[in-house]
């Protein structure tokens, strides 16, 4: 293989530093947009390439010392070797820049990326593996595991549950360690950013509405925080464990009910008045099926509230929605410091909608 120097000029999506030999793009990972690197090409294609950095000609002055003995070889993060706000920096770009290519979306109403309060030692539960003795994670782009005593991205408590287990003898397989017990139900890793994330979707939606419904619901986190602005509120969610335990504390003017997305949102949409209805969706990072945004725009929402936690399928939603919604604002959060995971709320209105607060 043959190695080559280099000047990384961006950080892509996903975490990779990106270069340009002969006018082909070269993704190399650990590095940083400024920096310098003698690289050895790892794989060759007609469009791109990948490389492994050989020798750090020149670092950047954003680089730093990785808290983690793993960092480098563990598939978890990939950005221990920036500091906390470049990271933020290179997060918020990427979000525009993905937002541009595959949305198409020029002059986005970006608002400022919202950090988390934890750098480190913020996830709430982790999931780890059980092979051969080995107990941790998978190692970068491989299906072996590395065997890992601590994680620093992960609670005290959920590192003395990692210590417990590995004092055992465990049978092969999965295993989810949690800080705190409850429901085994979908919820937020990262406490501090899930607070502003709600409170973000309090702010964005506006008072005294008729109807919110709440796609992809869960246990009813979003739609329990906003039920002094609605008269009604309505989850759907396919998880009935979730379902069960949104209903378990439920208002009168509250509905949770497990079922198909797309089948729910047309049932509720038929009995309500979708001038005066908010629409909050939360899907996986897979996006919204074809069928669920053909029935979004069929429906048409006054307010849509778009929480995605991959914004390249975001990106690929939102120009379907840009016909009939107008984009009002996109908020990234750093939900998931250190590693190149980004969370992102979009805000759309219906276009032509008034913006007089119906009674």
């Amino acid at each position: 293989m043959r190695i080559v120097d280099l000047k990384i000029e961006d950080v892509a999506f996903g975490g990779k530093g990106v270069a340009r030999d002969q006018g082909k793009a070269v993704f190399i990972p650990f590095t940083i947009d400024t920096e310098t690197v003698s690289a050895k090409i790892t794989r060759e294609k007609k469009q791109f390439a990948e490389a492994e950095v050989v020798d750090l000609k020149q670092g950047s002055p954003h680089r730093v010392e990785p808290t983690c003995p793993y960092f480098g070889h563990c598939g978890g993060c990939a950005y221990q070797h920036i500091d906390y706000a470049h990271q933020l920096d290179i997060k918020s770009r990427q979000v525009r820049d993905v937002l541009q290519r595959i949305g198409k979306l020029e002059n986005v109403p970006m608002r400022p990326l919202i950090p988390s309060p934890l750098d480190y030692g913020y996830r709430n539960r982790v999931t780890v593996h059980a092979q051969d003795g080995v107990i941790g994670y998978f190692r970068r782009e491989s299906h072996r595991l590395i065997d890992v005593e601590q994680c620093p991205i992960a609670m005290d408590e959920v590192n003395r549950e990692l210590t417990d287990l590995r004092a055992r003898k465990v049978p092969d397989g999965h295993y989810t360690l949690r800080a705190r017990f409850g429901p085994r139900i979908f919820s937020q890793t990262n406490d501090g950013v899930a607070n502003a994330l709600r409170d973000l979707i309090i702010d964005l939606v506006p008072a005294n509405q008729q109807l919110l419904v709440d796609a992809y619901c869960g246990a009813g986190f979003f739609a329990k925080a906003l039920l002094d602005k609605f008269e009604r509120i309505i989850g759907i969610d396919w998880d009935r464990f979730a379902i069960a335990a949104a209903n378990e504390n439920a208002s009168e003017k509250e509905s949770y009910t497990a079922g198909d997305i797309e089948t729910g949102l047309r049932s509720v949409f038929r009995d309500c008045d979708a001038h005066r209805t908010t629409l909050i969706v939360d899907p996986p990072a897979t996006g919204l099926t074809t069928r669920v945004r053909e029935t979004i725009i069929d429906l048409m929402p006054a307010t849509f509230i778009y929480i995605s936690c991959n914004p390249a399928t975001l990106a690929r939603d939102l120009k379907d929605f840009q016909k009939k919604f107008e984009i009002k604002s996109v908020t990234p959060l750093d939900m998931f410091p250190q590693t190149a995971e980004i969370e992102v709320v979009a805000e759309l209105h219906r276009r032509g909608r008034t913006s007089k607060i119906l009674p």
